[in-house]
């Protein structure tokens, strides 16, 4: 096998690397992610309690989960507790969102 193949292969190999990283840490984790939103459907919710928690720190934590379109991914969002409980599943609207965190519902009356 000529070395020219296998240099070839090595610099596609960093740069699939590279590139899966950037994209990784700009969409899924939310470094230097743009604002976006999207119209989504609110599949469920829940409260989650956090143990061990010190007197004045928040015991809860109040989560969504949104479907992007009909057919699209399934997303979780932790939110506020006026958001949480004014949501219900069901529900349809434009979210606003970076990353992995949640800016904004606007509610989609019919």
């Amino acid at each position: 096998m000529p070395v020219t193949y296998i240099i070839l292969l090595l610099i596609f190999i960093f740069a699939a690397a590279f590139l899966f990283k950037r994209f990784q840490s700009k969409y899924i984790l939310g470094e230097n992610a743009p604002e976006m939103t999207a119209e989504v459907t609110i599949l469920d919710k829940q409260i989650v309690e956090i143990p061990d928690t010190q007197p004045g720190e928040e015991d809860q934590e109040f989560w969504i989960y949104v479907q992007k379109g009909r057919f699209g991914p399934k997303r979780e969002f932790e939110v506020g507790v006026h958001y949480f409980h004014a949501l219900n599943p069901g529900d349809k609207g434009i979210m606003t969102y970076q990353g992995r965190k949640f800016h904004h519902f606007a509610l989609k009356r019919d």
